[in-house]
């Protein structure tokens, strides 16, 4: 196995104001609190090839709601390599919970942005079956699996990322 990169949390400053931003309901000390509780993401078994993204707080989400999560995390990886967040598959499976993007991707120049690199994960609840699923804080909801890619040959972006979603398009 090839160890391409290293999870880090952002900092405090940082995830409070996402908190704040979209969650109102939690205080500063409730904050601090979730922020002090937040796992790295890690893989359950040796032979897994997803990082669980665990949840850093208690969320539900009925039929077709949507929710923003700041995960609190970061992640350097080397180059020529790329971090796809895709939702559990216990989740995907039994509720149709689904990222609104598809699959996440992460670049490994994103580290360096402006918000810290913080990966924040979309999902919505897709079930046709009108079921609500609700994720404890401390519960994986989300995995990522490192990729290796290739560039064309007469590749020449030479253009530098400063900024999450959308950033690296004109």
């Amino acid at each position: 196995m090839k160890r391409v990169a290293q999870f880090f949390k952002v900092s405090f400053e940082n995830f409070q104001g996402a908190v704040r931003e979209d969650f109102p309901q939690y205080s500063d000390g409730d904050i601090r609190e979730i922020y002090e509780k937040l796992p790295l993401p890690g893989r359950a078994t040796k032979g897994s090839a997803g990082y669980d993204f665990f949840a850093p707080f208690t969320f539900r989400l009925g039929p077709g709601e949507t929710i923003k999560i700041p995960t609190g995390i970061r992640v350097k990886i080397d180059e020529d390599w790329v971090l796809k967040i895709y939702p559990r598959s216990g989740l995907g499976f039994k509720y149709r919970l689904q990222m609104n993007n598809t699959v996440g991707i992460i670049d490994s120049d994103y580290f360096n942005s402006d918000n810290e690199g913080h990966i924040f994960i979309k999902m919505t609840n897709d079930t046709n079956e009108g079921r609500t699923v609700e994720v404890p804080q401390g519960t994986g909801f989300a995995q990522g699996i490192f990729i290796e890619y290739g560039i064309t040959v007469d590749d020449e972006a030479s253009g530098v990322r400063n900024g999450g979603l959308g950033s690296t398009t004109g």
